[in-house]
């Protein structure tokens, strides 16, 4: 149990910083929020036009549609623009509420790599490669469960940001836990 708990604290902080390294200094998610300098009309137009806070896609239609309707509009918008949103009617960076997302992050972090170290204990004496390639397997499922599953829908911008991040951060968190687990 110590030496699962050990690995899971330091798999997720190297995992934690290649994040918040890949989120900022590095600046690999850039494409998915660049910058427009039409914005504070933009949001201005939003705040007048969306009645609460949430995801929509554009266009949809209503819900409760028949899948005629949904045919018929998706029909109509071929060849032109579409945009998925996600409106909030407020933002809330103070510090307070940094700080609190850093923990929540953290801790969510070294919980993902403590239920890999839980399984990883169960292999009894594995080499130092298949605990490596178990935690890139790892990070290629996280990549395809969310990130690239919404690129096939969605066509996010920083689909390929993602992939470095499982990749990069998996693959630091395998040399920690291949050196640790067999200890």
């Amino acid at each position: 149990m110590k030496k699962s708990l050990i690995g899971a604290i330091v798999g997720g902080v190297l995992i934690f910083i290649w994040q918040t390294l890949s989120w900022t200094a590095l600046d690999l998610h850039r494409p998915a929020q660049d910058y427009t300098v039409k914005q504070d009309t933009i949001l201005q137009l939003l705040g007048t036009q969306l009645e609460k806070e949430g995801g929509y896609l554009l266009p949809t239609v209503p819900k409760g549609s028949s899948f005629e309707e949904a045919n018929k509009l998706g029909e109509q918008s071929q060849n032109k623009p579409w945009a998925t949103i996600q409106y909030h009617k407020s933002l809330n960076s103070s510090m307070n509420e940094m700080y609190m997302n850093m923990v929540r992050g953290l801790v969510a972090t070294v919980f993902m790599v403590w239920l890999l170290c839980w399984m990883l204990s169960k292999w009894g004496k594995a080499s130092f490669v298949n605990i490596f390639l178990a935690c890139i397997f790892t990070g290629l499922i996280v990549f395809i469960n969310e990130p690239y599953s919404q690129f096939i829908w969605y066509k996010i911008f920083d689909v390929r940001a993602h992939l470095i991040d499982a990749l990069a951060s998996w693959g630091l968190c395998g040399i920690w836990l291949g050196w640790w687990m067999r200890r």
